[in-house]
């Protein structure tokens, strides 16, 4: 059986289903090596959700793995020297793998095993970067410079959408070196087989004031400035102004709640009063509720202005919850996920009237919801994780292996 080492910093809600489905597999073996060490299992401040998170569902259950010491004096993957390993690339060849997959490369210990297993085995990389964010004539002078040389590293990129893959062209990834690999979530997760998911988000709704047949347009994720929560208030703001049948719910935490909060407040003319516009705010929800959440909604709303918003995870979540979706262009996976007027729309990022407008048309068109939302559920289904560890382990079998490869 061939084997695969995987690297990356540490356990993701995201990531551990499919390294276990691997594992389950058995097709390939694989052991995933973690970079910022043990003591990010203890440590579970999130700075984007402003608390410490523990998710509800296994991390670290179904397949290999091993943690490496750090020696950062400050771990973190919020910056270069935040990884690094005494024995990373020591460790790796003492396992004897036969391709090696790293996420990421702008850690200390990723870049240093990247550079080190450079033509001796297959090496993957996995990365969502994009050409969304336009970064300054010196920093794109730099940028350019900078991620040639770091991809030059590299045998394949397994691209996760169109952003994507124009990103790893833009810096000399050849068109032979790519691999489609798109973004999954754990869609089985989601699903609703016997009712149950639907059934307490219906009472949840009623128990939040919500009327059966009213409108509900929810955010669920960090409240921070690159997801751009306020402009979905303003939006909303203006959307109030005649509809009344209408509720916006924001689940999640962060730095700019408090700002939200008196956001979606309106001081009347005698400034004595305020009215609260029919905005309801949710502390985060963690995993094991999510399916719940996102059957509140009738739409699900992304408005990420970024820097940063590389794809947006939650949209596939709330398409496999059968969600009629609004997104702006800054969001990564737009091209792949959405399908303007067929499962959702796709707005000018920044451009309150085009979200209003967005919004709007689910409120005169009604019967949109429930149409857009089953082509959401028929085009994500195949956007699971069975689909992208198929994708790995073809791409490993199919890797000409030499006899000699650490020599």
């Amino acid at each position: 059986m061939k084997k695969l080492a995987i690297v990356t910093t540490h356990p993701i809600q995201y990531n551990a289903p499919l390294f276990r489905l691997l594992s389950e597999r058995a097709i390939i073996s694989i052991k995933v090596f973690y970079t910022w060490g043990e003591s990010v299992l203890k440590d579970k401040y999130d700075p984007g959700f402003g608390k410490s998170i523990q998710w509800d569902i296994p991390l670290l259950e179904g397949y290999e793995y091993q943690f490496l010491e750090t020696i950062s004096k400050h771990p973190g993957s919020h910056h270069f020297k935040g990884i690094q390993c005494r024995d990373l690339n020591e460790q790796i060849k003492n396992w004897q793998p036969d391709a090696l997959l790293v996420y990421g490369w702008s850690y200390s210990a990723h870049l240093s095993c990247l550079r080190y297993f450079r033509n001796k085995i297959p090496l993957f990389f996995r990365g969502d970067s994009t050409l969304l964010d336009s970064p300054s004539f010196f920093k794109s002078i730099i940028k350019n410079i900078v991620l040639k040389w770091v991809y030059r590293n590299i045998d394949y990129a397994l691209y996760v959408g169109e952003n994507n893959r124009q990103y790893f062209k833009q810096y000399n990834i050849k068109e032979n070196q790519l691999i489609y690999a798109p973004h999954v979530v754990d869609n089985n997760r989601f699903v609703d087989l016997t009712g149950e998911y639907n059934q307490r988000a219906s009472q949840w709704r009623l128990d939040l004031g919500i009327k059966e047949n009213d409108l509900v347009f929810l955010f669920a994720g960090k409240l921070e400035s690159k997801k751009n929560p306020e402009l979905l208030i303003k939006a909303f703001k203006q959307l109030s102004e005649t509809r009344h049948d209408c509720h916006l719910i924001f689940v999640g935490d962060g730095i700019l709640k408090d700002n939200l909060v008196d956001l979606s407040k309106i001081t009347q003319l005698n400034n004595s009063t305020t009215q609260q516009l029919n905005i309801i705010f949710l502390p985060f929800q963690n995993q094991s509720m999510m399916p719940i959440v996102y059957r509140l909604a009738d739409v699900f709303v992304l408005p990420s202005q970024g820097p940063g918003e590389t794809w947006g995870l939650a949209v596939n979540e709330a398409m496999t919850c059968g969600k009629a979706m609004i997104v702006s262009d800054k969001v990564g996976c737009a091209p792949d996920l959405i399908e303007q007027g067929k499962n959702g729309f796709v707005f000018k990022s920044g451009v309150e009237n085009d979200l209003f407008n967005k919004m709007q048309e689910f409120c005169n068109n009604p019967s949109l919801v429930k149409q857009m939302g089953d082509v959401s559920l028929n085009k994500i289904s195949p956007f699971n994780q069975n689909y992208l560890a198929e994708i790995i382990e073809k791409s490993v079998l199919s890797m000409n292996i030499g006899l000699s490869k650490f020599d």
